[in-house]
């Protein structure tokens, strides 16, 4: 697993992204998109994973199956965001562990501020981490996260968001190069107030209805 970017342009993810970037669509609508983009592409973002077989039993003999192992994957949403994110993710992964960042961006200084980390203080190495943030802006948040999850041992990071600036994507690649990118969209720059452009506007003000 390599920091390389993974743009998902099936027609039905792009279908859905289009209809999340109408500034028509309300909360509800809002949300339910983000959800279903969530499911499409931590889809995506499973391609690699490793796997195991088991034997079953079928109505008629025995069967060899492939099987992913849940259990050492962690779905880490950032707050709160990503909480639009975690139904979709776990529609994917439904045995996966869940593990909450609350990171903001202060206003002012464009900086992103911690405010609830709550993870142990060693996590196992050999767990994959799925970030899942709808926007990578500046990509602080993401660094933030990311290095949360390293300080504790993790070493197999993915993040996945639906749309990514360019600033944020080089700011991720540049210092955690290990760090796996997956988007829906790749949109044009940030602007003065560092919101991606087209983009979608606020994804979490959008979500829970305070614009």
């Amino acid at each position: 697993m390599g920091g390389k970017l993974t743009v998902c342009e099936h027609p039905l993810i792009q279908q859905s992204l289009g209809e999340l970037r109408r500034k028509e669509a309300l909360p509800l609508e809002f949300r339910a998109r983000v959800g279903e983009l969530a499911r499409y592409l931590t889809y995506e973002a499973a391609r690699d994973m490793a796997t195991c077989t088991v034997e079953v039993e079928t109505p008629l003999t025995k069967a060899t199956v492939t099987r992913i192992d849940e259990r050492k994957l962690i779905l880490a949403p950032i707050l709160r965001a990503g909480l639009a994110m975690i139904d979709g993710a776990m529609a994917t992964f439904p045995h996966a562990q869940v593990r909450h960042i609350g990171i903001f961006r202060d206003e002012a200084t464009c900086q992103p501020v911690e405010y609830y980390v709550k993870l142990p203080e060693r996590l196992d190495p050999e767990t994959l981490v799925m970030i899942l943030d709808p926007m990578l802006a500046t990509g602080g948040s993401a660094l933030a996260t990311i290095e949360a999850f390293k300080r504790r041992g993790i070493i197999r990071i993915k993040f996945v968001c639906l749309i990514a600036a360019p600033e944020g994507i080089a700011a991720v690649q540049s210092a955690h190069p290990d760090v796996a990118l997956y988007a829906a969209a790749v949109d044009s720059h940030l602007n003065a107030q560092k919101y991606i452009v087209p983009g979608l506007g606020d994804a979490g003000d959008r979500c829970f209805g305070t614009v």
